[in-house]
C-alpha cells in the first residue's frame, strides 16, 4: 500500500485551485495535478506493509493528541516553487493562514512515524497544495513570471483532521482513496 498522511481540501475550492492551474496552461512540460484530489501532504510514508496499519493509526492518532491542535481556519494563496525558481520541479498553492497549526501537526505526526521507522523528511515542512510538477523546463520562463507576479488568495476551510491515504497509481493518475481519519481535539 502506497500511503500518505493528509489534509484534504473541501470540494468547493476544486474550482479556484483549476482556476489558477489554468494560468499555467501555456508553460509547457507542467504536469497538473487533479484538482479534485487537492491536499496538503503532512507526511509521504511510501509503501506500506498491511500489517503495520494498527500500529501506524495507533501513533497518527497520537501524533494528534501530541500535537494539541484544535480545529482551526486555513486560508489557501500565494504561488511557490520548489526548489527554487532556477531549478522548478513542483509549482505550489501556499498556506497564507493556518500554516503554523499545521506546522505543530507535521512535527508530531514526523517524530511518532520517524520513532516507527519511516524515512525522516530531507526538506523543512512548507504547507503547500500541489498544482503541477514540471517535466521538462520548456515553460520555466512562463511559470517564474507567474509565481513572481500572482499572489491569489482562493478560498478559506476549517480543519477539523488528517487522513491517512492510500494513493493507488494508474494510468490515469494516482487516484486517492481515505483509510482512516483523526480528528483534531
Amino acid at each position: 500500500m502506497r500511503l500518505f498522511v493528509s489534509v484534504d481540501l473541501p470540494d468547493d475550492l476544486a474550482e479556484p485551485v483549476a482556476d489558477i492551474q489554468d494560468e499555467f496552461a501555456d508553460a509547457s512540460g507542467l504536469n497538473f495535478t487533479d484538482p479534485e484530489q487537492a491536499h496538503i501532504t503532512m507526511k509521504f510514508l511510501g509503501e506500506v506493509d498491511e500489517g503495520r496499519l494498527p500500529d501506524l493509526e495507533r501513533e497518527l492518532a497520537a501524533a494528534v493528541d501530541d500535537a494539541d491542535v484544535e480545529p482551526f481556519v486555513a486560508r489557501y494563496g500565494g504561488l511557490g516553487v520548489f526548489p527554487s525558481l532556477d531549478y522548478i520541479s513542483v509549482v505550489w498553492l501556499g498556506v497564507e493562514d493556518g500554516g503554523a497549526e499545521l506546522t505543530r501537526l507535521h512535527e508530531a505526526i514526523e517524530e511518532r512515524t520517524t520513532a516507527m521507522g519511516f524515512d525522516a523528511e530531507e526538506h523543512d515542512f512548507t504547507p503547500h497544495v500541489t498544482l503541477a510538477r514540471m517535466e521538462h523546463a520548456g515553460g520555466k520562463e512562463l511559470v517564474q513570471e507567474l509565481v513572481r507576479e500572482r499572489d491569489p488568495t482562493i478560498g478559506e476551510t476549517r480543519i477539523d483532521e488528517i487522513r491517512l491515504t492510500e494513493s493507488t497509481l494508474t494510468d490515469e493518475g494516482p487516484v486517492y482513496s481515505t483509510l482512516e481519519s483523526f480528528p483534531l481535539s
